[in-house]
C-alpha cells in the first residue's frame, strides 16, 4: 500500500511579491508617518483609499486571479490585468464615495486633540455642544464623535447618525488642518514597528526573487499564458 503524500504549496516568488511589496510600502509609509512631530489630516475616504491601493496586490494574486475569465483572458490576452486591475480601482472608489464621512488624525491621540479641537469649534460654530465624546455641531450640519486607534496613536473623528453635512465636513476638516498647522506632538512610539514590518516584508520579498530567479520566470509565464 502506497501512504498519501501531503505536499507543501507556497506562493511562488512573483506573486509574493506582488501580494507583499505594496504592503510594505504602506508601513513604511505609516511608519515615517508617525515618526513626525506634527499631525496629519486625512479624510476617512483617502485614508481608506490608501489602504485600498496596499492590498492591490493581495487582491490581484488572490480573488482576482481566481475568479480571471478565461474566455476574456484568450480574446484580450495580457491586457486583462489591466481591465480587471481597473475594475478594482473603480469598485474601490465606490467604497469610498458611499463610506461614513470620517477624518483621521495621525499621530495624535484623543487627549491631545480635544483641546485644540475644543478650541476650534467655539469659533467655528458657536452652538456646539460636547457630550462625552460625542460632539454635534447644528451650524455646520455634522455630528461626530472621537474613536482613538491606540496602537497607531491615531484619532478618528467619526460621523453619527445618517444626516451629515459634507460641505460642513469639508469646513471641519480645512479649519482642523489649519488649527494643526503649528501643533507639535511626541512621534508615535508605535514608529519603530511600522517600519519594521515594512521592511521586513520588503526584505522577505526580494530575497525570495533573488533566490529563486528561475521561479520567478515560471510564475511569469504562467500569469501571462492564456
Amino acid at each position: 500500500t502506497t501512504q498519501p503524500t501531503h505536499r507543501r504549496t507556497e506562493l511562488d516568488p512573483l506573486r509574493l511579491a506582488i501580494a507583499v511589496v505594496p504592503l510594505a510600502a504602506y508601513f513604511l509609509m505609516l511608519g515615517a508617518i508617525n515618526l513626525r512631530r506634527r499631525p496629519m489630516v486625512v479624510t476617512g475616504a483617502g485614508d481608506l483609499a490608501t489602504l485600498g491601493v496596499a492590498l492591490t496586490g493581495l487582491a490581484l494574486v488572490g480573488p482576482i486571479s481566481l475568479f480571471r475569465p478565461e474566455s476574456a483572458t484568450a480574446q484580450f490576452g495580457d491586457l486583462i490585468w489591466l481591465f480587471l486591475l481597473a475594475f478594482y480601482w473603480l469598485l474601490l472608489a465606490l467604497v469610498t464615495m458611499l463610506c461614513r464621512p470620517r477624518l483621521v488624525v495621525y499621530n495624535l491621540p484623543p487627549r491631545e486633540l480635544r483641546p485644540v479641537l475644543a478650541e476650534m469649534i467655539g469659533q467655528l460654530d458657536p452652538a456646539a455642544r460636547w457630550a462625552g465624546n460625542n460632539l454635534m455641531l447644528p451650524t455646520l450640519g455634522v455630528q461626530l464623535h472621537l474613536d482613538a486607534v491606540v496602537w497607531m496613536n491615531n484619532t478618528s473623528l467619526v460621523s453619527s447618525g445618517p444626516e451629515q453635512d459634507l460641505a460642513g465636513w469639508r469646513k471641519l476638516s480645512r479649519a482642523l488642518s489649519r488649527s494643526l498647522r503649528g501643533f507639535e506632538t511626541s512621534p508615535s512610539p508605535h514608529a519603530g514597528a511600522l517600519l519594521g514590518i515594512g521592511v521586513m516584508l520588503l526584505g522577505a520579498a526580494v530575497a525570495r526573487l533573488a533566490a529563486d530567479p528561475v521561479a520567478v520566470a515560471i510564475a511569469w509565464r504562467q500569469i501571462t499564458a492564456f
